[in-house]
This record gives structure tokens, sequence and C-alpha cells, in this order.
């Protein structure tokens, strides 16, 4: 990035802006509410159906071990975006850590990534617009999202923040309502129509807590990662936050309770109320089981969180897709022109490019039934760019503890284990990978991932190449702030 303001501090409060034109216009509630909005989607939401039908109760230790991990990466995150203020996005880190290519790698396939998500979402959105009404044309929801989420995004960023602020808040409210609904059903002993009891004992009385044994267990985390895309974009939304060093470690160390609140105690109830094998996996849980209660009007209003949810998803996608963007170009890895920001802060040109891409769920809706199919297959992509994502995170911070032990030694929030915790990160990204390799549905995108890489690196070597032409640096020096260290490695 470019040169730092000198009144940028290691230990005080960020600036109101940088130099790069971005504003730190988020608060810390709102970086909070972010985080908590990343960890909960329509993974959660939708995918979660899919998820116990295929895994049953052991779903719950699946959401454990994941979270666990997931943990892990976002305290290597918070370390290494607090060791250096000048860091944007982990895009920026990866590129001053592992060099120029790295970044470039990073940060376009993060780009692309949401891209893909983003357009999931939008049809998403469309699916649960015509469950309200089903006579509504699918084309109309998607181009009224789209459009919606491009004005949003051309806003300063703190209408950013203000409005994944509430839509956090419809959920939290939404899955603790739907909790403690639970809870008053088993205590109270109500019985289904088919005679069913709401009990804890359904978790382990239905083929006990592993009913479909090893295999169903590891099948559930092929499919259960889907659902913590989007937890990392606490980081990108750190660089515009109001003082930093003090919201960021908040928001990253109540990653453990939230999975456990949201994730493995929400589950824990639903089937709880409902058995797992009586859950459908086409439908969702929460929308489900509030029916089968009686609450026909909170089993809406659920459906209606899940529409805004998928909304919220989309919007943080655009907004992380044009901050990389808007980092590619001041690297000049994209366009010039994506750097341009306007007197609010806003990156105008990287917003409209990104959005762009999300009217391509328009025509998709008009494939014909081969877009789910189709569209399961590049949402399963989508998963599988993210564990690059992660991992270019994780084999960061190993270089980053090698390389500037007196930084991590001074850091105020260091990861736990930093030693021994990066290694065990990247053999579980192993074995997710070869539970991605295992499962028929994700097999066949993760197996074409690689093509988008080797198109990576056709314009990696293009693009180098220009830039050498010109005499152009591969990549902008990122500085410390307030020393003019140049902590840039080489362009090799």
């Amino acid at each position: 990035m470019s040169k730092p303001s000198p009144a940028v501090s290691t230990t005080s409060a960020a600036p109101a802006a940088d130099a790069g034109g971005m504003q730190r216009g988020l608060k810390n509630r709102h970086l909070q509410l972010i985080a908590i909005g990343g960890a909960i989607g329509t993974g959660l939401f939708l995918g979660s159906g899919k998820l116990i039908s295929v895994s049953g109760p052991a779903i719950l230790f699946v959401y454990m071990v994941i979270g666990f991990f997931v943990f892990f990466i976002m305290r290597a995150l918070g370390e290494l975006l607090l060791s250096n203020l000048n860091y944007h996005t982990f895009g920026d880190i990866a590129k001053d850590m592992l060099g120029p290519w790295a970044g470039f790698f990073v940060s376009w396939n993060y780009w692309f990534s949401w891209v893909i998500a983003c357009v999931a979402d939008i049809i998403a959105i469309t699916a649960y617009v015509q469950w309200f009404n089903p006579n509504i044309p699918s084309w109309l929801p998607a181009l009224i999202t789209a459009g919606a989420l491009l004005i949003l995004n051309l806003q300063p960023v703190k209408y950013f923040g203000e409005t994944e602020f509430w839509f956090a808040i419809l959920k939290i409210v939404a899955i603790l309502g739907l909790i403690a609904v639970g809870v008053i059903l088993i205590v109270t002993g109500f019985k289904s129509p088919d005679g069913t009891q709401a009990s804890f004992a359904n978790l382990w009385e239905h083929g006990g807590m592993f009913p479909m044994g090893a295999s169903g267990f590891v099948l559930g985390f092929q499919m259960g990662i889907f659902s913590f895309i989007g937890v990392e974009m606490v980081g990108t939304a750190a660089a515009e936050t109001e003082n930093p060093r003090k919201t960021l470690p908040k928001a990253i160390n109540s990653i453990v309770l939230r999975i456990l609140i949201f994730y493995v105690g929400a589950l824990a109830i639903i089937m709880s109320v409902t058995p797992w094998d009586r859950i459908s996996p086409d439908k969702s849980p929460f929308v489900s089981t509030l029916a089968l209660a009686g609450f026909g009007l909170a089993a809406a209003a659920i459906q209606l969180v899940v529409l805004t949810s998928a909304a919220s998803s989309a919007n943080g996608g655009l907004y992380s897709g044009t901050r990389m963007l808007f980092g590619l170009s001041k690297d000049g890895h994209a366009p010039k022109s994506f750097s341009l920001t306007d007197s609010r802060g806003v990156p105008k040109r990287s917003v409209f490019f990104t959005g762009v891409f999300l009217f391509a769920a328009i025509p998709l809706l008009f494939a014909g039934d081969g877009v789910v199919s189709a569209f399961t297959f590049v949402s399963s992509m989508c998963a599988t760019m993210i564990l690059f994502t992660w991992g270019s995170i994780v084999v960061s911070y190993i270089v980053y503890r090698r390389r500037f032990p007196e930084r991590h030694a001074e850091s105020g929030f260091k990861m736990p284990l930093s030693r021994v915790a990066p290694w065990l990160v990247l053999a579980f990204f192993v074995f997710i990978a070869g539970t991605l390799l295992y499962g028929e549905d994700t097999r066949p995108p993760f197996l074409a991932t690689p093509l988008w890489f080797l198109l990576l690196t056709v314009l990696w070597q293009l693009r180098k190449r220009k830039l050498q032409r010109e005499g152009r640096p591969l990549t902008a020096a990122i500085e410390l702030p307030g020393t003019g260290a140049d902590v840039r490695e080489g362009d090799e």
C-alpha cells in the first residue's frame, strides 16, 4: 500500500482515514456484529438440514472441531493484522510474508470466491422470496437485490457497518428465540403430531450420536466447512475500523462462544425437539421446528430472517471483494482506476466492477434445472478456494513468526500455541481436502479448481512482465506505521 500517514501509531487508535483514501468509519459495535454475522450464514440456516441428514447428531462434534481450528486461524490473522496496521487485507499479509505472487494469488482468489458466493446468495434470495409468493417472476428479486447491494456499497463504509449490524441483530434474535422456544418444548414434554416427545434423549436414542458411523462423520466436515465461509471477513473490516487494537481482539476471542451457541446449541435443541432422522434435508430445520410447534407466524418470520441472512452474506461478500480489488490495484496487480476513491473514501470503480458480476444471477435463473447442479459445482469450488485463503493466512503466520520474532514477542495479541497450532491447522486442511475428494458431489469441483489456479499463474506472469517492462516494483511496499521501515521482501 502507499506510504502511511505519520499520524498512524502502533499504540493508539487508528486515524480516520489512511493514505489510500479509505476511511476507518466502522465502530466497535459494527466490528463485533460483523464478526458474528460472518459466522452465521445461510449454511447454518439452510445447509444444516442436509448436514444433519448426512451425519446425524455427530454434526455437533463436526462444528466443534471446525470451530476449534477456525479460532486458531483467526487468532493468527489477528496477530498479523495488529503487527502492522498498514495491512488492509490478508492479501497484503501474503504479499509481505510470502512474496508479490502470493498477494496476487490470494487477493484474486478471494475476490473470485466472493463473486461466486454473492451470485449464489442472490439466487437463494430469489427462492426465499418465491416462498412467500410463487407468482413473483424470478428475475425481479434478483435484479432488485443486485441493484440494492450495488447502491449500498457505494455509500461510506459506516453505512455498510450499520446495515450489517442490524442484519446480525436479526440473526441473533432469531436463533436465540428458537433456542428459547426449543427449551420450553423440551421442558414441557411437547409431543409432535406423530407422537414424538421433545427430549434431549432424542440426540442419542435414534442410532446413537454417530448413527452414520465414521463415513457420516467425515462427510459432515466436507459440507460443514461451507458454513464458516465469511468468518475471515472481520479481518477485512478491521482495516476500516476505529481503534482496531481494541476492537479486533474482542471480535476474534468471542468466536468460540458464538459457535457453541449459534451452531452447537441451536442444532442440539432442534434435534432434541425433532429427531435427526425426521428432519428434511431440503428444508431449513429452523423453519420446520417452529412450524412443528404451531408457530406458523414465527416460522414465516424465520424464513424472512433466512432471506436477510443471504442478503447480509452477499453484502459482506461484495464489500470484501471490492476491498481486495482496491488492494490489487494499489499494487499494480489490477487497473489503476480501481484504487481511486471518492471524497467519502469509497472505491467506486472497484464496487462497480465487482457489482456487475452480481447481475449474472439473472441469466442463471433462466438456464433451467441444470442451474442447481451447476451452481452446486461452483459453490463447492468456492469452499475449496476458501481453504487456499485460510491456508495463506496460516503459512504467512509461520513465516512471520520466523522472520520477525521481535514483532511476535512485542505483540499484545499473540496466537496461542503459536509454534504448534499453525501446523495442526495445515494438517486439518489436508484432512478437509481429503473429505472433499471423498464426497461424490464435491470431488468434481475440487479437481477442477487447479484450472483456476493455472489461469492465475498465466495472469500473474503477464502482469509481472508488464510491471517489469515499465520499471515498476512488483508490489507496493508496506511499511511499519510511524517508522518508515520497509518490511517488504524482494520482488522474487
